[in-house]
């Protein structure tokens, strides 16, 4: 970590115990994930009001690179578990460790970015086999299965409809999915 982590108590005494156990949650993240820049941890007691009902509030901050954050701060639910320190801190580090998980993933290129559909004419279909051929804009030819047909299906289509789909690359090069009838025919 780049900078030594922050730990505030609200409400309550610092205790050495509480500064281990938290520092230990810390150490986890940082040792299984090794991105976190930054982090702040910030710890209120139970109080008497009505909403959190004598449970522990823990609120987390992990800074990572590119200004990405993974932060845990969500009042808890009216639950009496939340009395128990130790479980609202698991509980708080349990958050932000799926958390940071998915922000790693985001950062490696691992989550799967959907493509914007895009609209095309239906050039070719093989009705008996189940399956089509797509042209779009750019002329590119797309495969396209029965399935993947939304609204009145497959069986409803005719050469020269314009579509509206979502460009893919599948297994023997680019298809459509969700392909959706716009009603209208293209200019022969």
């Amino acid at each position: 970590m780049q900078t030594t982590p922050e730990i505030d108590f609200q409400g309550m005494e610092a205790s050495p115990q509480a500064q281990a156990r938290i520092a230990r949650h810390i150490d986890e993240l940082e040792t299984r994930f090794g991105r976190v820049t930054a982090c702040r941890v910030v710890i209120k007691a139970p109080s008497a009001r009505h909403q959190t009902g004598g449970q522990y509030e823990i609120n987390i901050r992990l800074a990572l690179p590119d200004g990405r954050e993974a932060i845990v701060e969500r009042t808890p639910p009216e639950d009496e578990r939340y009395q128990d320190f130790d479980f609202a801190l698991n509980d708080a580090f349990k958050r932000a460790r799926r958390r940071l998980q998915d922000q790693v993933r985001r950062l490696e290129g691992h989550v799967k970015q959907h493509a914007e559909p895009v609209i095309g004419v239906v050039r070719r279909l093989m009705r008996e086999d189940g399956y089509g051929f797509l042209e779009s804009e750019d002329g590119l030819e797309l495969y396209f299965h029965r399935n993947s047909v939304e609204g009145a299906g497959f069986a409803a289509l005719e050469r020269g409809d314009r579509v509206r789909y979502v460009p893919e690359d599948g297994e023997k090069g680019p298809q459509a999915s969700a392909v959706r009838p716009l009603g209208e025919r293209a200019p022969s």
